[in-house]
């Protein structure tokens, strides 16, 4: 396999290597800046948590085989990467587009103009570099939890704050790592609460729980990935945005290729105790899942629909995502079984 040298860097230090335990020796290890989160000794994922961050991300994210699954543009150049749009796509992430804190006045106004509230789903500044997009603070990271042999967790205090630095909301994220022969399952237990003020989710396609695939799995690519939605519909690459799953509802969408060799591939899964998700989900990448938009978002389920989503003053709202990465195509790498594990 063909590496850059930054990433040489990172093998020499377990980063990315072909699994070295068993898939009952799982740890996680807390940082300064981010969590670790190992199989036997290797670094197979890791939660950037730094105060220099606008939100929280998982970065990389390997299949057990080794396969880089995500982009690493802009955290690190990486295998695959070949493309420098979209700087806030980093890799495995949660917010969204257009939080609306009712009853707050916003001295920095979104660089969306169809926003109402705050952008945390850009990472859009002004010409003088003056942030217009929001910031997930990470405050706290507690002590790794191991569940099983093959399960641990860690929670994380999070603070949205505006651009200009005002709190609107807390959360309670829980990042869980599972690991079977078949595959990785990192899942987010999300709770946010309106502490501040009541909370409404602005109508917006830019959200909210989304990864960004290494560019090798862009369905854009002749050789690039398979998309498999949970409803069996397949897209076989080359595809171009839209793609015609776009602003439809599924439990998971799964990307699946072969990249030097192997097959492998990553999934998002949509818990069924969430709002039900319409997905954003384009062929240069990017696959996310976003239960917010309405019919501003151009979602074609939600047209003609303005039941915006609230969180009542001293409230909250229960999410539940995960990614997968498998080896193997969604068959072999058994993504509806994982899923399957996840939503009971």
């Amino acid at each position: 396999m063909r590496y850059t040298l930054p990433l040489l860097a990172l093998l020499a230090t377990g980063w990315g290597s072909p699994r070295l335990a068993r898939a009952d020796d799982v740890s996680a290890v807390v940082g300064k800046d981010a969590v670790e989160f190992k199989a036997g000794s290797a670094v197979v994922a890791k939660y950037a948590t730094g105060a220099t961050v606008a939100k929280p991300y998982l970065y990389p994210v390997f299949a057990p085989n080794g396969t880089p699954l995500t982009r690493g543009y802009p955290v690190a150049k990486a295998p695959g990467d070949a493309t420098t749009d979209h700087v806030h796509q980093k890799s495995v992430w949660f917010c969204h587009g257009d939080v609306i804190p009712e009853g707050l006045e916003l001295k920095t106004k979104s660089a969306n103009k169809g926003d109402k509230g705050v952008d945390f789903w850009s990472e859009a500044k002004d010409k003088d570099g003056k942030p217009r997009h929001g910031t997930i603070r990470v405050t706290k990271v507690g002590k790794p939890t191991e569940h099983a042999k093959n399960h641990v967790s860690v929670e994380t205090t999070n603070e949205w704050v505006t651009p200009d630095g005002v709190k609107i909301m807390d959360e309670i994220r829980v990042i869980h790592f599972m690991d079977t022969k078949e595959g990785r399952t990192f899942g987010f237990d999300i709770t946010l609460k309106a502490t501040v003020c009541p909370i409404t989710f602005g109508d917006t396609k830019e959200g909210s729980f989304g990864i960004r695939v290494n560019d090798a799995f862009r369905p854009s690519q002749k050789d690039g990935a398979t998309v498999t939605t949970a409803d069996g519909k397949t897209l076989t690459p080359p595809a171009k945005d839209n793609l015609p799953i776009w602003g439809y509802p599924t439990a998971w969408i799964d990307y699946s290729a072969k990249f030097d060799g192997k097959e492998a591939g990553i999934a998002v899964f949509d818990h069924p105790t969430n709002p039900p998700a319409n997905w954003h989900v384009r062929a240069y990448g990017l696959n996310a899942a976003n239960p917010f938009g309405r019919n501003h978002s151009g979602f074609p389920t939600q047209k003609g629909k303005d039941d915006y989503l609230k969180i009542a003053k001293g409230g909250e709202m229960k999410l539940k995502y995960a990614v997968y990465a498998h080896d193997g195509d969604v068959k072999s790498g058994k993504v509806a079984e994982a899923f399957a594990a996840f939503k009971k």
